[in-house]
């Protein structure tokens, strides 16, 4: 066996080695430990351009960055937007693109475009989910506003050079990995270090017994004395003063503490063995939870909105104001920037007429203030359609509202109003966005869109139209009811005139978004032209004053054609159903009266 004198020093030795062991794990967790971020900045030498892009790929590189700083001459804005929407923003414009990060993480790799010298400025687009403005800098966090891929595009007013200055701070993965099994390593080899001094107490009387007598002495043992004789060998196998080295290992299996040792050294390097295995499991990635990024030049074929709630919210605040504004000036000019198509024709008109009749109807007011649902496509190239369901103050009922973006530059505009029917709901539409149709696309459905406002028209221009019982309105819905009733009185009073009507859709104004029930909800509008003819000549037909306004006289000899322009949704039941097609929304505005 190993001596006292030997054992503590090797006890001592155990220790020390432990300690400092154990320091140099804890070392690697702190003094010695990587910086918790590394930054990259882009090349000074970068070439000057209108427009930056910050893509995809960067924003999310190792699991996004910590914080973006950016450094300019002035003013300038910087955008969140989905990776297609930014590159058709930026459309031929030079710009420079921060696409990645080099290896060593020191520097961000840059990519220049040429093109176009200048662009408009991108403050105030509808593209934009968030923006940022800032002058001279702008440390900025950036967070995903929602699931799918983001980039950034950052400009001063678009023909000023962009902010060249750009660094990017990201998370440091670099680790440590042998920092907890040099703790672990260290801890077990001070322990066995200050057990060691203690074996001998816990394996006195352990060893092997001989085989044979000792100096060739009786082989025969005395019951009485064998315990005696066997502590008295024992005795001078611990101590070891009378039997040779090479006696003492003969028939034993190293002796208790080199058993020890063992078992030591197995524990340590199956803890360390275990835990650096652990570690490098860390510092392997796994699959993510969170959206696949989409490949470069494939981001135009995400299936994502074309809008998030925080947008489409902004954009009815600033189209409501416009119409507000409109509305109480009675100024078609003030409805520019956020009203087009029909109902800007619609308000100008009617602002006209009631400059002049009083007691003309005014047109129903556009809240944004209670958003009761919404419809919004996943079709990510243009125009761009989206539909509203709003009620405000003013709103006897709920309000469909059509709203379209014509291209990446434009925003979104009001392209038509129509209240919902009274007692009609508006079809459920699928979370997270709907598919577009093709206006003539009839897929799974009992009509297309196309087909459903032809059906439209010929319901409201005959009363014994053959849609009587496959186009229908609500119990409480007056609408149809209404035309018709209007164009039969107007028949039958009019005793010294002809009068004809008819209701012709418009194709480019319509439509198609699928419904959660595998339906169709279609939007669109009808041209409704009204056509009055003196019976003989010399007859007098006498004009509305509502189109005396628009004519220029309040009665006529000749004709008069009245145009109206009829706003329409109507629910499209998918097929194979039983149920016939409805109308969800209407309503008619004057739009033009002339003489023939």
């Amino acid at each position: 066996m190993i001596g006292i004198p030997v054992r503590l020093k090797t006890a001592v030795s155990l220790v020390l080695l432990g300690l400092l062991t154990l320091l140099a794990g804890i070392g690697q967790l702190t003094f010695w430990a990587p910086a918790e971020t590394v930054t990259a900045s882009a090349p000074g030498d970068s070439k000057a351009a209108p427009l930056t892009v910050i893509t995809q790929d960067v924003l999310a590189h190792k699991g996004g960055p910590r914080q973006i700083s950016i450094k300019g001459d002035g003013k300038f804005v910087l955008a969140v937007g989905r990776p297609d929407d930014v590159d058709a923003w930026v459309g031929k414009t030079a710009h420079n693109s921060i696409t990645g990060v080099s290896e060593d993480g020191k520097s961000l790799q840059v990519a220049g475009t040429d093109g176009e010298a200048s662009a408009p400025s991108p403050a105030g687009s509808d593209l934009w989910v968030q923006t940022e403005n800032a002058s001279g800098q702008l440390d900025y966090t950036f967070t995903p506003p929602a699931s799918g891929n983001w980039s950034l595009l950052v400009a001063s007013d678009g023909t000023k050079p962009a902010p060249s200055s750009v660094s990017i701070t990201f998370a440091n993965d670099a680790t440590m990995p042998w920092a907890v099994p040099l703790i672990v390593i260290g801890a077990i080899l001070i322990v066995a270090g200050a057990a060691l001094p203690f074996v001998s107490k816990f394996t006195r009387g352990r060893g092997s017994r001989p085989n044979g007598p000792r100096g060739g002495g009786n082989t025969e043992t005395d019951p009485e004395t064998a315990g005696e004789d066997t502590a008295k060998e024992t005795d001078k196998d611990v101590i070891g003063e009378d039997t040779p080295a090479e006696d003492t290992n003969k028939g034993k299996s190293g002796g208790p503490a080199l058993r020890i040792s063992l078992v030591a050294a197995a524990v340590v390097t199956a803890l360390a063995g275990g835990t650096a295995a652990g570690a490098q499991a860390a510092e392997t990635p796994s699959p993510s939870g969170s959206a696949t990024a989409v490949p470069a030049g494939t981001a135009g074929a995400q299936t994502v909105p074309v809008l998030v709630d925080a947008q489409l919210k902004r954009i009815l605040d600033q189209v409501a104001g416009a119409v507000a504004a409109g509305d109480a000036a009675r100024d078609a000019s003030k409805l520019a920037p956020r009203v087009d198509g029909t109902e800007l024709q619609v308000r100008t008109q009617n602002y006209k007429i009631r400059s002049q009749v009083a007691t003309h109807e005014a047109r129903m007011p556009v809240r944004s203030s209670k958003l009761l649902g919404s419809v919004i496509s996943t079709q990510r190239t243009w125009p761009r359609t989206v539909i509203a369901l709003t009620q405000g103050d003013g709103n006897v009922v709920p309000q469909v509202l059509t709203l379209v973006q014509a291209s990446p530059r434009e925003n979104y505009k009001l392209k038509s109003t129509s209240p919902l029917q009274p007692g009609t709901s508006f079809p459920a539409i699928p979370l997270g966005g709907t598919a577009q149709l093709a206006a003539g696309d009839k897929s799974g459905l009992q009509y297309s869109g196309t087909e459903a406002m032809a059906a439209l028209g010929d319901r409201l221009t005959k009363a014994d139209s053959a849609f009587k019982d496959k186009l229908v309105e609500g119990t409480n819905s007056p609408y149809i009811a209404d035309v018709l009733d209007y164009q039969a009185s107007t028949v039958k009073s009019g005793a010294n005139g002809n009068f004809t009507f008819t209701h012709t859709p418009s194709p480019a104004d319509t439509a198609v978004f699928r419904t959660s029930d595998g339906g169709a909800v279609v939007v669109g509008k009808l041209n409704f032209d009204f056509t009055s003819k003196p019976k003989a000549d010399g007859d007098t037909l006498t004009v509305d004053k509502a189109a005396a306004v628009l004519a220029g006289g309040d009665s006529t000899k000749v004709g008069l054609v009245q145009t109206f322009s009829e706003s329409v949704a109507i629910y499209i039941p998918p097929a194979g159903s039983t149920a016939p097609m409805k109308l969800v929304a209407a309503v008619r505005g004057l739009v033009g009266a002339s003489f023939q």
